[in-house]
């Protein structure tokens, strides 16, 4: 017993060193972030005066699938862009197989006798998915540069003058511009997502910018050099994230990628959990896909060890969601284990370095980035109230990303799996008798359910045994399971 018990035990310690050792690469890349607002506040490149004749012709690729709710919002705002006309050429690369198809059709009509070179570009076959339809539309761009927008986008009009003036410099392959939030107050779903996506694209993508890490292009609301992308080898198929592997190919090659924290593009929040979690499976197994391919080209690469160092950190940061989770499940028997191990509780005290390296990572980016002074105490209260509630949330999709991370490092291929827009921007829209929802119920989800359970019986363990050490985590994860579940549950009922 005392052998399974110490077993236990390692198992959680190191669960604990290794995210503390994230939370703390974070931490880092605060200050980097910190250092670089005050050493260089947003660098702008040198205005120029430039007629309409001084700009280059730029390729906008809107790359859809099945997107009747908002391809027409899409497709005004690309038509709509602060741009000479005659220097645009407008690829909507639609795979789609529903009513989309004549929603697109009818645009391309209406904004082709208007005079522009608009065109909707169909395949026979979704071989590839999002990367497959990017590269097949390589050989059509005649742009110079190409922008590209996901379907939840609803760019603002000054978008291609903000980033076009960065490619003077040579060595630019790529401009990333923030993402914004259309719809972060709907729900309580889309607010605890804006918390996670504001770090991304604050703290993480300007302290990486700050400390000349490599960056990331987010496959979206970004502009690419043409030649940067054949240079790179071009699109690739064979990671669910795309943006992210070409994005290390292309810096490794000598690119540098320009992210503009100070423009923002507006895109729609996954409004419903299975939504969400779709999106959230990509992302995770497609960033362990993209380390097993990538991580030994950048080690063999002539790179930084500090740049070696964070960009391991980058591809492997969905790993955070595995260890998260064996902490949990691991922690459970440890409630009546530590005292028959003789094991002095204090010793977990060090790992409150992650937390408060992570509560000072989320602070910086969700109330001293987001607020002014008239509106500080209102976010900051609203920080409060919510911080908790996203860790939960986090904890909750342990399991669901963990199951995406491991089939990403054994290279179980599965396919790209969208995740669904609804125009959802207020409170007054609704989700109700919306095509694309699943109504699936999954066995992952009745684990989540499960593991609710399971940590509910933690919280009354400790309570029983007089064991308050694991009290706060137990509860959390019990509430971030029981939410993914009832939500998964109740938006599953939607249709």
């Amino acid at each position: 017993m005392a052998i399974l018990g110490y077993l236990i035990l390692t198992i959680y310690v190191i669960a604990l060193i290794l995210i503390t050792l994230y939370c703390l690469l974070q931490f880092h890349l605060l200050y980097h972030y910190k250092r670089s607002h005050r050493l260089h506040q947003d660098e702008q490149p040198a205005k120029q005066e430039r007629t309409d004749a001084d700009w280059p012709l730029v390729t906008v690729q809107l790359p859809i699938y099945n997107e009747q709710y908002v391809i027409e919002r899409l497709i005004n705002s690309i038509a709509a862009l602060d741009y000479p006309k005659d220097k645009l050429q407008i690829h909507i690369l639609d795979d789609s197989t529903d009513e989309t198809v004549p929603i697109v059709d009818k645009a391309v009509a209406h904004y082709q006798s208007q005079g522009f070179d608009m065109q909707a570009i169909r395949r026979e076959k979704r071989s590839g998915f999002k990367a497959g339809a990017l590269k097949d539309a390589m050989p059509l761009a005649k742009g110079a540069f190409i922008a590209i927008f996901d379907a939840d986008f609803v760019p603002r009009p000054g978008f291609l003058k903000a980033t076009i003036p960065h490619f003077d410099n040579p060595k630019v392959g790529v401009v990333q511009t923030r993402w914004e939030h259309l719809n972060r107050d709907y729900s309580l779903i889309t607010q605890l997502q804006a918390i996670q996506l504001n770090v991304h694209f604050r703290v993480e993508q300007q302290g990486r910018r700050g400390g000349q890490y490599l960056l990331q292009f987010n496959g979206t609301a970004g502009v690419w050099r043409s030649t940067t992308i054949e240079d790179a080898g071009g699109w690739e198929a064979d990671t669910l994230t795309e943006d992210l592997d070409l994005s290390i190919r292309a810096q490794l090659k000598g690119w540098e990628i320009t992210y503009l924290e100070s423009f923002g593009s507006p895109a729609e929040l996954p409004a419903e959990m299975n939504g969400l979690k779709s999106q959230q499976f990509r992302w995770m197994k497609g960033g362990a896909e993209t380390a097993r391919k990538m991580l030994p080209a950048i080690w063999r690469s002539n790179l930084r060890l500090g740049q070696k160092l964070h960009a391991t950190g980058h591809l492997l940061s969905s790993s955070v969601f595995v260890f998260v989770f064996s902490a949990g499940v691991f922690s459970v028997p440890l409630v009546f284990l530590l005292g028959p191990l003789g094991i002095n509780t204090k010793i977990f005290a060090t790992f409150l370095a992650g937390l408060l390296a992570t509560i000072a990572v989320y602070y910086v980016a969700n109330v001293e980035a987001e607020s002014t002074k008239q509106t500080r105490l209102r976010t900051l209260v609203k920080f409060v109230v919510l911080f908790p509630l996203f860790l939960a949330l986090s904890m909750g999709l342990s399991f669901h990303n963990s199951v995406a991370v491991i089939q990403g490092y054994l290279g179980k291929k599965t396919a790209f799996v969208r995740t669904p827009k609804f125009n959802i921007q207020t409170i007054r829209d609704s989700l109700k008798n919306k095509q694309y929802i699943s109504g699936k119920l999954t066995f992952t989800t009745v684990l989540e359910g499960l593991l609710a359970l399971y940590f509910l019986g933690g919280v009354i363990g400790g309570i029983t045994a007089h064991n308050s050490s694991f009290l706060i985590f137990h509860a959390m994860l019990a509430l971030g399971y029981g939410a993914i579940f009832i939500f998964t549950l109740r938006h599953l009922g939607l249709k």
